[in-house]
């Protein structure tokens, strides 16, 4: 790979991308048009910031990228189903997500709602075979970590809360939602996964439990980072570039740290976070680079 960092990224992508277009090929699809729509959800662009996670947490262990690729494209598959799920009308209702039709406006909203299904399968079909990691004790744990991650207790959970936020039941929105409160929203919503990417990486380096540590602590400054950068693109950002409908955050009534904060607040704790992150890299010196890079990527992105 090469040290710059949007050359990596790019490279990362497309393995990841590869990786899952072949999967989906291999795989006893009954129904081509539900192919087409598990492709449509997952190789349409986009940064892969998850997988890229996965690979450069494990590549700090000297885990080659190809050894690291089945555990990348089992979370990026998981991403793509929430995404596909998260755009419906009866979610955030989007048309346009990564510059193009979301699923259920290119296909209709039962193929998405399947193709979503399929996708959140696929990634533990990946997982629990060999080529994810030879030791199945490994397979186990990268199975239950990300089961966490996406579940009840991580982005799900995250997800009902902001539609609570939002105060679709219990006759109106929440009052009162503090920065605890949304730090734990996101933290479960879009914090979760990144962790899982960094966790992921660390399980296939064989990490040692301080090492585990560092990198949950980075994971955790970048996924609050992540969420704060979303929401300042969500007030200041194009559609256009941004690759999605903006705006729609403060219409919806969403519960949003530029919503507590304001824009200087929340570009002064993003500026925080990112020192945070690359303080948390410290013990892996110059082999953190890149994700010390990519911290600094995710507060500055405009897509």
């Amino acid at each position: 790979m090469h040290d710059d960092l949007p050359a990596a990224l790019a490279e990362t992508a497309d393995a990841v991308a590869a990786y899952i277009d072949r999967t989906i090929a291999a795989s006893a699809t009954a129904s081509a048009r539900l192919a087409r729509a598990m492709r449509h959800a997952t190789l349409g662009g986009g940064k892969r910031l998850r997988p890229f996670l996965v690979v450069e947490s494990a590549a700090l262990f000297g885990v080659a990228r190809a050894a690291a690729l089945p555990a990348a494209a089992a979370l990026e598959c998981v991403h793509c189903y929430s995404l596909a799920h998260d755009d419906l009308p009866a979610m955030d209702n989007d048309d346009l997500r990564r510059g193009q039709p979301t699923v259920h406006r290119a296909y209709d909203e039962a193929t998405a709602i399947l193709a979503g299904d399929a996708l959140l399968t696929l990634a533990f079909e990946i997982l629990g075979g060999e080529e994810t990691d030879p030791d199945p004790a490994v397979r186990a744990a990268l199975v239950l970590g990300l089961a966490r991650a996406a579940g009840a207790d991580g982005m799900v959970g995250g997800q009902m809360l902001d539609l609570a936020a939002e105060g679709r039941f219990d006759g109106g929105r929440q009052p009162g939602l503090g920065i605890e409160d949304i730090r734990r929203m996101q933290g479960l919503k879009t914090g979760a996964l990144l962790r899982f990417g960094c966790e992921a990486g660390a399980r296939l380096g064989r990490a040692s439990a301080a090492e585990h540590a560092a990198l949950a602590a980075y994971s955790a400054a970048i996924g609050t980072a992540f969420q704060i950068a979303d929401d300042l693109l969500d007030v200041e950002g194009e559609a256009g570039t941004v690759g999605k409908a903006v705006g729609k955050d403060a219409a919806a009534g969403k519960a949003t740290f530029v919503g507590l904060l304001g824009l200087e607040g929340a570009r002064h704790a993003l500026s925080r976070l990112v020192e945070e992150a690359e303080a948390a890299l410290a013990p892996f010196g110059s082999r953190a680079t890149r994700l010390a890079k990519a911290a600094r990527f995710i507060a500055e992105r405009q897509n």
